[in-house]
């Protein structure tokens, strides 16, 4: 789907705020309210706009520790990293999960409420999959920026 300005001006606001009317986004990209939701929908159906979500504040649900774990595992083969990937899916503790280059073969971001939950998550959920190698943790001691908006090219 090729983007237009329009496009790209939709795109911005519901990154900002996804709970828009169609009516105040339309105001806002200076269209009228049925050409705006003609063009949301053809967004949602190219898959450019994949979902919406409501963003919750950690703190306030007890997740006060934000940890990144670098794990490696014994043997890179297909049905290996599959298996790994499908198990790290069912914990709702992994906020994200990468396949990386390098020394680290996945990073993984979880979010639990304080050194204890760490603990436990790392002894009762990740060292009982099969082929892990080696699992190291880094603390975020601040949040320096997050944002979930991404960039959008010029218009």
């Amino acid at each position: 789907m090729q983007l237009d300005t329009v496009d790209l001006k939709i795109l911005a606001e519901l990154q900002q705020d996804g709970s828009l009317t169609n009516v105040e986004l339309a105001r806002r990209v200076h269209l009228s309210p049925s050409p705006c939701l003609t063009r949301v929908k053809a967004l949602e159906t190219n898959g450019v706009i994949q979902r919406y979500v409501a963003l919750a504040d950690p703190k306030a649900l007890g997740l006060g520790l934000n940890v990144f774990i670098s794990i490696s595992l014994k043997e890179q083969a297909r049905e290996s990293l599959a298996e790994f990937e499908r198990r790290i899916a069912e914990h709702d503790e992994v906020m994200e999960c990468y396949l990386m280059t390098g020394d680290s073969d996945y990073l993984i971001r979880v979010a639990v409420a304080d050194i204890g939950a760490l603990e436990k998550f790392i002894l009762n959920q990740l060292t009982p999959i099969p082929g892990i190698e080696k699992i190291r943790s880094s603390f975020a001691l601040k949040q320096v920026r997050y944002k979930t908006a991404l960039p959008l090219p010029s218009g």
